[in-house]
């Protein structure tokens, strides 16, 4: 799956692939889905801002991991282009990120790279909806 994103002028291409969990643990020496567990924390805090019709505060700005979103929308336009410089460099290359304008666009190809999907999961005798991070233990 692949999606091509404008970003600062820019089209870039973003790639959902199943090396994407692999690729993200050869670059930044951590676990990919760990990671994309962090991303319910800003979903969480979108929600109630929205709900609340308010800004975030600083305390809930500043507990949020930033660095992980950054190197999850590097290794989904790695995947698509494998010219795309290191991170830093790639980042670099942009004027401006606006990387929560960015993550929601991206969301179906992470879940792409997990192999979720809106399907029902029969997990040890129970179904679920699959619409979500899903860790069958």
């Amino acid at each position: 799956m692949e999606k091509t994103i404008p970003i600062d002028g820019k089209k870039v291409k973003f790639k959902a692939a199943g090396g994407n969990a692999l690729r993200y643990k050869m670059q930044f020496g951590r676990d990919f889905m760990v990671d994309i567990a962090k991303m319910d924390d800003l979903t969480k805090l979108k929600v109630n801002i929205q709900k609340d019709n308010r800004q975030p505060t600083y305390e809930e700005i500043k507990s949020l991991d930033t660095e992980v979103f950054y190197n999850i929308a590097w290794v989904l336009a790695k995947t698509a282009d494998d010219s795309i410089p290191e991170p830093l460099t790639w980042l670099d290359s942009f004027e401006t990120f606006p990387l929560m304008e960015i993550l929601p666009e991206l969301g179906p190809l992470i879940a792409a790279s997990m192999g979720t999907s809106k399907k029902k999961l029969n997990v040890k005798g129970n179904q679920r909806e699959k619409n979500s991070l899903l860790i069958p233990f």
